[in-house]
């Protein structure tokens, strides 16, 4: 049998790849592998002598009873956030999807706090809940007495409601183009053989949105990392204890210039986070 022969590459269009492709990756190289690499190294040195120090400063960090605090609410903050932000903004996709003439523009209105700078959310935390704020002065006309919103365990929720709030509309419209994704005809034929609407979103649109709620997941997961601008303009380097996260103690050793501390904690810090990338591929591979 005659074999086929494979068509030659076309030199002047693998040429023009490479000259669009090349800035990229030059991009992603300068800016985050070597920055990552230095990182690494620097997590097994001393910041100042450069002295090899092994896993001295793993340990100094793992000893350090900051870091175990802000491990702590970092990944409580991560376990209360990422389930509620997964749930709510699913439920608002599928009524949204569903009235399709308003949904639109609804969709836009949840996507404002996006737009909206850090500064003026801080302005409009402080009016609601300070000592002397607005809800504590609803509080005290209703008979009840003033709670210290920023100064207790009430700002941890502070801050997951911030979360929401900001996030809610960006992961809606995630769902929404999965759900745009499935097609017409798979409804249709269900409504036909006497699916309800509930049995419709069990066994047509969960199923269909798998793929769309692994990305979604993925990012909120990284996205809960990064929640530090408006708690930090709200409550300084050091918060109430119950919102004292990582990013606060990234900060305040910064400041301090502890970067063999950060290196250290950013390398385990990582690892973690790819740990459980890992594990939710493999999950969402499974089940598929």
């Amino acid at each position: 049998m005659r074999k086929r022969k494979l068509p030659r590459p076309n030199v002047r269009q693998t040429v023009i790849t490479w000259a669009f492709l090349l800035p990229n990756l030059l991009g992603v190289l300068c800016f985050a592998l070597l920055p990552m690499l230095q990182v690494l190294a620097g997590s097994f040195r001393n910041t100042i002598s450069g002295k090899w120090m092994g896993f001295q400063n793993f340990l100094a960090v793992l000893k350090n009873p900051a870091f175990r605090i802000a491990v702590s609410n970092t990944a409580r903050f991560t376990a209360v956030c990422i389930p509620l932000l997964i749930v709510l903004s699913l439920a608002l996709a599928v009524v949204l999807w569903a009235i399709a003439r308003v949904g639109g523009t609804l969709r836009s209105a949840f996507l404002m706090p996006m737009a909206v700078p850090a500064a003026s959310v801080v302005l409009v935390w402080k009016v609601l809940f300070h000592e002397k704020g607005l809800i504590n002065g609803s509080l005290l006309v209703l008979g009840g007495s003033g709670v210290d919103w920023m100064g207790s365990g009430a700002a941890f929720w502070m801050l997951v409601i911030s979360y929401l709030w900001k996030n809610l509309g960006y992961t809606m419209v995630l769902w929404t183009a999965g759900l745009t994704a499935i097609p017409d005809s798979v409804y249709e034929a269900a409504q036909m053989d006497g699916a309800n609407t509930w049995q419709t979103f069990l066994y047509i649109t969960l199923p269909n949105l798998r793929t769309t709620g692994y990305s979604i997941t993925v990012l909120s997961l990284l996205n809960s990392f990064k929640v530090f601008r408006e708690a930090w303009l709200v409550a300084g380097d050091y918060p109430d204890e119950s919102m004292y996260l990582l990013q606060h103690l990234y900060n305040n050793w910064f400041r301090e210039l502890d970067f063999d501390k950060i290196a250290a904690a950013s390398v385990m810090t990582s690892a973690v986070v790819f740990i459980l990338i890992g594990f939710l591929r493999k999950a969402w591979d499974k089940e598929e």
